[in-house]
Formats: C-alpha cells, structure tokens, sequence
C-alpha cells in the first residue's frame, strides 16, 4: 500500500463528503457570513482549492514562489462557485494529483523546497503529499464548525469513516 497516495485519495473523498453535505442545504450557505476564520464556507473551500492547486504545482516542480503568486488569485477566482461549481473543481483537480501520482517512481525523493515564508528545506514530495492532506482536513473541520455556526449538522468525513468506504483488503 501507498500511504501517501491512500491519504490523497482520503483528502478528495473527504473533500467531496462534505460537499455532498453542503449540496444538501440550501445554496445560499456557501456565501453566509460567520464569524470564524474564514468569512463563508466558499471563501474556505476557495483556499483549500488554491493551496491544492498549488503543492500540486510544487510536486510537478514548480518552485514554491512562482506556484503561490500562480495559485493565489485562484481563491478570489472560486470563492462565490456553487457547490457543484466546487465539486467539479476538487475532482478535476484530484485526477491530475492522480496523474501525477502515476509517473512518480519514488515518493520518498527529496527536492529543496524554497518556502517563502520560512526558507529552504529538503523536503519528501511524500511530505508535500501529506501537508496538503492535512492542511485540507484542518479546513474541513473549519468548515464543520461553520456548518454549526449556521444552525446546520456537518457529516462525518473522519479518515476511519473512509477505510470503510473503500474495498476491504486481505489480512
């Protein structure tokens, strides 16, 4: 098993989980204002898009400066989508991490990643894999407690909750 890649494929279905949720409510929630660390769910669905978008770039060797001034502007860009707007977004974007995916010989490969913010870094693109991993479930937790805020239940999208989603593997 791929760790990286199983972790990857838990970020998009969890992604699409509470979507799917959202999709349920009425539309007009993506854009409500709340008072947490996003103004509205699609401005927090924006960023984790954005930031996506941009270690993808990263892993496909994109230095780390020119993939943030490239991404960026794509969360002012996606910020007022609908939730298919957003669906379909994440999913375009899921298949080409999974394009990438399949060229990739050696996860474990260390390049020098050149942060802006705090410098360079040798860093494993498996590294890289699972910070955006993280970084969209830290969001997604964010955006449940705004879902709360609104007067709305979230959904569980909990990485135990997508083992079982998945086929069960021979012990």
């Amino acid at each position: 098993m791929n760790h990286p890649v199983q972790m990857f494929d838990y970020h998009a279905w969890a992604t699409q989980t509470l979507l799917g949720r959202i999709k349920e409510l009425p539309s007009s929630v993506l854009q409500q204002e709340v008072n947490t660390s996003f103004p509205t769910i699609g401005e927090a669905f924006a960023h984790i898009y954005a930031i996506d978008k941009c270690w993808l770039q990263v892993l496909s060797g994109t230095s780390m400066p020119k993939a943030v001034e490239e991404c960026l502007p794509l969360q002012q860009e996606t910020l007022r989508y609908s939730v298919d707007e957003f669906a379909n977004t994440f999913s375009e974007l899921a298949d080409e991490y999974r394009a990438w995916f399949r060229k990739q010989d050696d996860l474990e490969q260390i390049i020098v990643l050149e942060n802006p913010y705090a410098g360079p870094r040798n860093t494993r693109l498996s590294e890289i894999v699972l910070q955006a991993v993280n970084h969209g479930t830290y969001h997604r937790g964010n955006i449940s407690t705004m879902l709360r805020q609104l007067g709305h239940a979230s959904t569980m999208n909990d990485y135990s909750l997508f083992w079982y989603q998945q086929p069960a593997e021979s012990i």
